[in-house]
């Protein structure tokens, strides 16, 4: 089974891509959309994005990255993605799932979804656009409006060529909220031939069983999840193999932090010191209730040396951190 990391726009960047897949149990991960509108985007913009295309499209830890790209017009979709195998992907995927009210309004994501025949149409304009040895793949909701139209759209990806296709199991309407209609999923999967993976509301190893069962999918994509619990993948994977695992404890979800901060740092403007960490203690907090302690300290702090006083007096790990860099 292979469990991939979800895209998650300012979010999942590959600082982060790099940060989890190096903790384990992330077979694959896919970057932030790229938004393609009707020109084609110069090399800078996807390394941008897929720092990875220097590395053969691979984290440190060598976990495949797919680069995805988002919009609705399919003659400047192939048109990008023949240039992204020039500059070196290894796969591509297809945004048919974003619910972003921005997105969504400008002819993108989700909003697809209520015309299968133009799915089919981008996807078929990309594959055709692509090298053989390149797979191309599309992640979808079950439905714009509602959840009327997800097994025509599944038919319309596969029917275009795609390799794969990632299912999240709710309406661009259903949003975020539990609970995610898995059983749809494997509707889908009993009509088409290509592989399937589950996506959405799986936070726990119990989640992941419970979510195969109504699925019939071993493969599945887990975002928030994942940030909530960095080493969900390892507890999954040791669980399906009947493997005794013992969790990451607070402590060393804290060195992650801590690692984190140091990689970001200086990607942003002084004012926004630690904001990247604030993020994910968000997320964190979910899986470890010392998280909320943690953010309440630094959710207002700005300087470096704030940051390190923090660590230290909480958790007494800025020494360790330090001497593993």
């Amino acid at each position: 089974m292979r469990i991939s990391l979800a895209p998650m726009e300012g979010v999942v960047d590959s600082h982060m891509r790099e940060l989890l897949s190096a903790v384990g149990g992330i077979d694959a991960c896919v970057t932030e959309f790229v938004r393609v509108n009707a020109s084609t985007l110069p090399e800078k913009v996807y390394q941008r994005f897929c720092p990875e295309l220097n590395n053969q499209c691979r984290t440190q830890v060598g976990t495949p990255v797919k680069i995805q790209l988002l919009g609705g017009q399919p003659v400047p979709m192939a048109m990008n993605a023949a240039k992204l195998a020039g500059y070196g992907a290894r796969a591509i995927d297809l945004n048919f799932g974003c619910p972003a009210k921005t997105v969504n309004n400008s002819d993108g994501g989700a909003s697809l979804l209520r015309d299968p025949a133009r799915v089919f149409q981008i996807v078929r304009a990309v594959r055709q656009a692509t090298p053989g040895n390149i797979p191309v793949s599309a992640k979808i909701r079950l439905g714009f409006e509602d959840r009327s139209l997800y097994l025509d759209n599944a038919h319309a990806i596969y029917e275009a060529g795609a390799s794969e296709l990632t299912v999240h199991a709710r309406s661009k309407v259903d949003g975020y909220k539990p609970p995610a209609y898995w059983d749809y999923i494997a509707r889908i999967q009993a009509e088409i031939p290509i592989p399937v993976i589950a996506n959405g509301e799986i936070w726990t190893v119990a989640d992941y069983f419970r979510c195969r069962e109504q699925s019939e999918c071993e493969n599945v994509m887990i975002g928030r999840g994942l940030l909530a619990c960095p080493d969900l993948g390892l507890q999954i994977k040791a669980a399906v193999a009947g493997e005794d695992y013992t969790p990451m404890s607070w402590p060393e979800v804290c060195r992650l932090l801590y690692q984190f901060y140091l990689g970001t740092k200086y990607f942003y403007p002084a004012k926004h010191m630690g904001n990247r960490v604030k993020q994910w203690l968000v997320y964190l907090r979910q899986g470890y209730p010392a998280a909320s302690a943690l953010f309440e300290v630094i959710k207002r702090q700005r300087s470096e040396q704030d940051f390190d006083k923090t660590f230290q007096e909480f958790f007494e790990v800025v020494t360790p951190l330090h001497q593993s860099h």
